[in-house]
């Protein structure tokens, strides 16, 4: 693969030449007169430098676009052929929504990483819709999702299931109560996930079925911040029991079921159809599957 290409993607990747000359074991001098050799070639300045900072140009985001694809295809070509006759290795792209990105994932890949120490997982952590996107268009090698799922040009296994409670702060006049009625909840303000979230969909979905229109809502982007807000009294949210287990433990918040109306969803492994597996990927799958998720 071209050098000059390969150095021009790391210096935008790093933002600076000083740190793309100590990823590449070169000198700023040597990265700087590839760039000079690169501009030349193309004609056109690529590159805005000042002692700050390092900006594309036009002609410079056009270059990096196609130049990144042509880098990640060139790497994994690398990889697949030596999965041909080697262990696992290599860069593993992963794609998560936010609950099981932020409260699952870190555990399943800190025992993935111990047996397979030399895979190097690149970890995307958005809502459950543009990981999906992202899984589609192989931007991921594998997509953990929940919700409804898209199944066109993906392959699509559940993983695991999810329930999702009401939670509420310690004091509130429905801590310690282990199930209520929605007309208890009327007039509670609800603190939601943003649309496109799957727990935003699942929430959305059993306000439908209950035919229920909470008073008033707040609106935030994190599930810790959706929690953090309960816990200081702002109203009450619905949340994954995968995610409260260390605040239940330490009655930081209580779990409160609504009668009559368990809540549960799936969550999926997607990968594209068309995607040739290596073997990073399919020891990730294998292990996704075996770890034993609270249930």
């Amino acid at each position: 693969m071209d050098r000059h290409l390969y150095t021009f993607v790391t210096v935008v990747k790093h933002e600076s030449f000083t740190r793309a000359a100590e990823s590449l074991h070169l000198t700023q001098s040597a990265v700087s007169r590839e760039m000079e050799a690169l501009e030349r070639e193309y004609g056109a300045k690529l590159l805005d430098r000042t002692n700050k900072f390092v900006r594309l140009t036009r002609a410079g985001e056009i270059l990096y676009f196609h130049a990144r694809r042509i880098v990640d295809e060139y790497e994994r070509a690398q990889t697949l052929i030596h999965d041909l006759a080697n262990e696992p290795v290599g860069r593993l792209a992963i794609g998560s929504s936010y609950t099981f990105g932020e409260y699952m994932l870190p555990y399943i890949l800190a025992g993935f990483k111990q047996r397979y120490p030399r895979v190097t997982p690149k970890i995307t952590i958005m809502n459950s819709k543009r990981i999906q996107v992202q899984a589609r268009e192989r931007q991921a090698d594998v997509g953990i999702v929940e919700g409804t799922v898209d199944t066109s040009e993906m392959e699509v296994r559940r993983l695991a299931t999810d329930e999702l409670v009401v939670i509420v702060p310690p004091g509130h006049r429905l801590a310690g109560i282990e199930s209520v009625g929605m007309e208890e909840l009327a007039g509670e303000t609800w603190i939601l996930r943003e649309p496109g979230s799957g727990t935003r969909d699942v929430t959305d979905q059993a306000f439908r079925t209950l035919d229920f229109t909470p008073a008033s809502v707040m609106e935030f982007g994190s599930t810790q911040v959706i929690k953090e807000a309960v816990r200081a009294g702002l109203g009450v949210a619905l949340a994954s029991k995968f995610v409260i287990q260390t605040d239940l433990r330490f009655r930081l918040l209580h779990a409160v079921r609504i009668q009559g109306h368990p809540i549960h969803r799936d969550i999926f492994c997607a990968t594209n159809v068309s995607q040739f597996r290596t073997k990073a990927l399919e020891q990730f799958i294998e292990y996704l599957f075996a770890w034993e998720y609270p249930g």
